[in-house]
Formats: C-alpha cells, sequence, structure tokens
C-alpha cells in the first residue's frame, strides 16, 4: 500500500533506502573490478580454454536453474534483509579463498569453478530477496525511480570498476586485485545490517498451510513448499505481462551468453589486448548505462512503460555482433567497438530493466513477490548457463569468434516474444488489480 503523501519521503531522504543504496553500490564496484579479474585468472595464470571458460561462466549461472524456485519460496517465509546480509558475509568468504590460495601457490581451476558456483547459489537468494525487499521500503509510484537510482549505481561502478581493475590486475595480480571484491561485500553487509525498520524486512505471512517450530517460528507443513511454488511457476506463466517479459529477456540472456562465453578469449588471445585496454574499453562502455539509468524513468513517462521495454530489449545485440568483426592490431578500432557495444548493450539493458523490473514489482502482490522473482529469475537467467556452454562448444569447434557473431545476431531478436502479450500496450504503472491479464 502507498503510503499517505504527508507520510512520504524523498528518496533521497529515506535513510532506509539510502542504507541499501549504499551496500549495492560498493557491492557492484567490487564485482566490476571481479569482472575483470577472474577471466585472467582463468587464462592467463590456469591456461584455460573456450570450453573450460564456458564452464566457468556455467558455475556462476547454474545456481539460478536448479535452486532459483526453491529459493523464492523460501524467502517469502525468511526475513528478507537477514538473507541480503548472510548472502554478502558468505560470498565475501568465498571470494577471499581465492587470493589466499593463489599466494599460497595452490589456485586450481575447480577451486574457481567452486567459487564460483557457491558464490551463484548465495547470490539467486540475495537477489530474490533484494527485488522482494525494495517495495517493503518504497511505494510503487517510487519504484522507477528507486531502482533507477539503484541501476545509476551499478552504472558508475561499471564506469569506474573495470578501469581500475585493469590497472590492479596489470600492477599486482589478478587474484590479489579480487580482494577488492571480497571487502566491498563485507561492507555491504554492514550498511544492510544497519537499517533499522525490522518489520520491513520480515516478508508478509504466507497462506500456505505451517506448523510451529521450536520458538514459535512457522515452518511449511508437509507439502507446503511444493505448494508454494507451483504457486510462483502459474502465477508468472499465467500472467501475459510476466510470461512475455520473461521470454524476451531469457532470449537476449541466452544469446548474449553465447557470445559472454567467448568474449575474454577473443579480447585476450584474438585482439591481443591488454588488460588495462580492456579495462578501459569496459569503462568507457559503461557511460551507457550511468546516462540511461538518469533517462529511463523520463522515457516511460514520455513513451509509456511498455513501449520503452520492447523498444531497448533488443537494441544491444548488433553491437555485440559487431564487437566479432575487430582483428589483432588494430588496438583503436577494437577499443571503439567494445565502447560502442558496451554503451549501446549498458544504455538499452539499464533502460529496460528498471522498466520492466518495476512493472513486475508493481503488479506482484507482497506475498507472492519472493516466488514471481524467483520463478523470473529461474526463467531468464536459467537461459544464462546453457548460453555458456554452447558458447563455448561454438568456440571450441567453430572459433571464438562464430561466438560472438551468433550470439549477437541472436539477441537482435529478443523484441519478438513481446509482440505477442499486452506489454506494449501499458503506458503507467499499473498495480496488481489494474495489469492487463489476456
Amino acid at each position: 500500500m502507498t503510503a499517505p503523501a504527508a507520510t512520504r519521503l524523498p528518496l533521497t531522504r529515506n535513510p532506509r533506502f539510502l542504507r541499501l543504496w549504499a551496500a549495492e553500490t560498493i557491492s557492484h564496484f567490487g564485482s566490476s573490478i571481479t569482472g575483470i579479474a577472474l577471466p585472467f585468472v582463468a587464462i592467463t595464470l590456469l591456461q584455460a580454454g573456450p570450453l573450460e571458460v564456458a564452464i566457468l561462466n556455467l558455475a556462476d549461472f547454474l545456481p539460478f536453474l536448479l535452486i532459483g524456485l526453491l529459493a523464492g519460496a523460501l524467502v517469502d517465509r525468511l526475513p528478507r534483509r537477514a538473507v541480503l546480509i548472510g548472502g554478502d558475509l558468505g560470498r565475501a568468504l568465498l571470494i577471499l579463498t581465492i587470493p589466499l590460495a593463489y599466494l599460497a601457490g595452490v589456485l586450481t581451476l575447480p577451486q574457481l569453478i567452486a567459487v564460483g558456483f557457491l558464490v551463484g547459489v548465495l547470490t539467486v537468494f540475495f537477489d530474490v530477496a533484494y527485488q522482494a525487499y525494495l517495495p517493503s521500503l518504497i511505494g510503487r509510484e517510487d519504484l522507477v525511480e528507486g531502482n533507477s537510482k539503484l541501476e545509476f549505481s551499478r552504472s558508475a561502478a561499471g564506469l569506474l570498476g573495470p578501469g581500475l581493475g585493469g590497472l590492479l590486475v596489470d600492477l599486482l595480480r589478478a587474484p590479489v586485485a579480487m580482494l577488492v571484491d571480497a571487502a566491498s561485500f563485507l561492507a555491504s553487509a554492514l550498511f544492510l545490517a544497519s537499517i533499522k525498520d525490522r518489520a520491513a524486512s520480515t516478508p508478509a505471512v504466507s497462506s500456505a498451510p505451517t506448523t510451529e517450530r521450536d520458538g514459535g517460528l512457522p515452518t511449511p507443513a508437509r507439502g507446503a513448499m511444493r505448494r508454494e511454488i507451483a504457486e510462483g511457476l502459474r502465477f508468472v506463466f499465467g500472467h501475459p505481462v510476466l510470461r512475455t517479459i520473461g521470454a524476451a529477456t531469457a532470449t537476449s540472456n541466452l544469446f548474449s551468453s553465447i557470445g559472454g562465453a567467448a568474449f575474454m578469449l577473443f579480447a585476450i588471445n584474438e585482439l591481443q589486448m591488454s588488460p588495462a585496454l580492456i579495462g578501459l574499453a569496459f569503462s568507457l562502455g559503461s557511460v551507457g548505462g550511468l546516462l540511461a539509468s538518469l533517462v529511463a524513468g523520463p522515457l516511460s513517462r514520455r513513451f509509456g512503460v511498455g513501449r520503452v521495454i520492447v523498444a531497448t530489449v533488443a537494441l544491444g545485440g548488433p553491437f555485440e555482433f559487431a564487437v566479432g568483426l575487430g582483428s589483432a592490431g588494430a588496438d583503436a578500432l577494437n577499443l571503439a567497438l567494445i565502447a560502442a557495444a558496451g554503451f549501446a548493450m549498458g544504455g538499452s539493458g539499464t533502460i529496460y530493466n528498471i522498466n520492466q523490473v518495476s512493472l513486475r514489482q508493481a503488479i506482484t502482490p507482497e506475498a507472492m513477490s519472493g516466488r514471481m522473482n524467483a520463478t523470473m529469475r529461474w526463467f531468464v537467467w536459467g537461459t544464462m548457463p546453457i548460453g555458456s556452454i554452447i558458447g563455448g562448444i561454438i568456440g571450441e569447434t567453430l572459433g571464438v569468434r562464430a561466438a560472438i557473431l551468433i550470439g549477437g545476431a541472436g539477441a537482435s531478436l529478443a523484441f519478438i516474444p513481446l509482440l505477442f502479450g499486452p506489454v506494449w500496450k501499458i503506458k503507467e504503472m499499473p498495480t496488481a488489480e489494474e495489469a492487463p491479464r489476456t
């Protein structure tokens, strides 16, 4: 329910939102450095090939496919702020094992894969809880602004992090640079722990049957968990808005992952780019996401939420395709291609995500929010490990350039599922009762 106008605060004066915003900003900054450092660990130190890099990417996203639905049902029963803090602390400890193993001389590719998988498990719970937590902190009418501010931070971290990460990899060693990411998760946990309103982090009581356990806390009755997971699946796949958004996002993620699985190998081995140059290209490209986070709200108000979603989902595909046309020895051209692709993909993706996530949050009842987010994550992120493996196989057989070209071509078609539903007709952010059902 929206707070009365007299009691509502601007988001910049909402202390609970500001703490969440600070936590996300710091965490994204650290992770953007690891995004550069980790592939260099695998490729340059451990001599990973296309299929091994694909398996590393697979480990990051496989948990969304394996446990995403279970996470949604659990998050709807747990204090969401506690889930967020636990996810941050666990990821900090896992990331820390990589530089420690490197300094001890025992770092291996299986360890990278295992850490990636376990970090992915915690990220599943964190992301589901985070998207369900935000609507309890701010009103429906503030969701686009809130998500825009969070995306602004993500883009700002993407602007500074890769460049700094590339320099750290050049000056230090890639595993040591990952200490920054571990520290960022710890700082994020501290900010989340400082959010005082415990009631806001507690989900609505589920209507599923429960029994009592020690301490009087509810625990699912036998079979209730399965029923709640099934409710989440029926809600998402039975809702034309959520179903078509999920299909479009899943298509985009599938093909982007095909190209993404080959990109670092292509940049390092085929284009012969240095860590600093790759980091600079990523940083320049991140300007697109930064600017997009500022205009996502005005664009949706000017042209309508649905039309903006349809128009932006596939804009990055042609630019991803263009990256595959680069060649060794043309550093300036390769820098421009990668930066332009990052600008277009980051910009269009940011506008798309702000609007589609806000729309999903607005039309979903509070008691269903965790399961909706988990089901959508399972649906749209579940295609990413599949894309990574396909990209690795293409890289091994046809070459890494072919994987990037195929990924870009396929991502350009991601808008098609949205043409078969009501999303493009939606002008203003609806409530759950107002959302189109056909």
